[in-house]
């Protein structure tokens, strides 16, 4: 079950994980990585394709108030949006080092969409959600993904690379 689909979960934000195609890993990889990092993940739903290499999963981290459906995504589509995103960052990319990552972003043919999610307490239904979200489960997934894939994180809503 998709993490939309949970009334006890609130959307917040998506960010990206953009790489090459020949760099897409088993998901029996990405959920050893994942499980490596914080021994209270709970990761369910993974999904493989027929080579096994990964499609989905959701990972939950309670002690966050967080949960991720992470989704993997690949063609034209993916090329054409990084194409955008240099485009866009272009100029406000001021180290060598984010120039580079910034310079692979249109050759990217792959993605990892990382869809982040507020656990909501039965204090906040139906009110203004409290801030108890804790976004390093984001924050390290997101560093772990772009390094399985040697890919480059990237947060679209504030514009930044990771």
């Amino acid at each position: 079950m998709s993490t939309f689909e949970r009334d006890n979960f609130q959307w917040r934000e998506t960010y990206f994980v953009l790489f090459d195609t020949g760099k897409r890993p088993s998901l029996a990889r990405v959920e050893k990585a994942l499980r490596a990092l914080n021994q209270r993940f709970q990761i369910t739903a993974g999904v493989a394709d027929e080579e096994g290499h990964f499609e989905s999963l959701t990972l939950l981290s309670p002690d966050d108030y967080a949960a991720l459906d992470i989704s993997y995504v690949a063609g034209d589509e993916v090329r054409e949006q990084g194409e955008t995103l240099y485009q866009e960052l272009k100029t406000s990319v001021a180290d060598a080092h984010e120039q580079a990552q910034l310079a692979r972003l249109p050759k990217c043919d792959a993605r990892f969409d990382l869809f982040h999610f507020e656990e909501l307490t039965a204090a906040q239904a139906g009110d203004e959600p409290d801030e108890m979200l804790d976004p390093s489960a984001l924050l390290v997934v997101l560093e772990e993904l772009a390094r399985l894939t040697k890919g480059v994180g990237v947060d679209p809503q504030s514009g930044t690379l990771l």
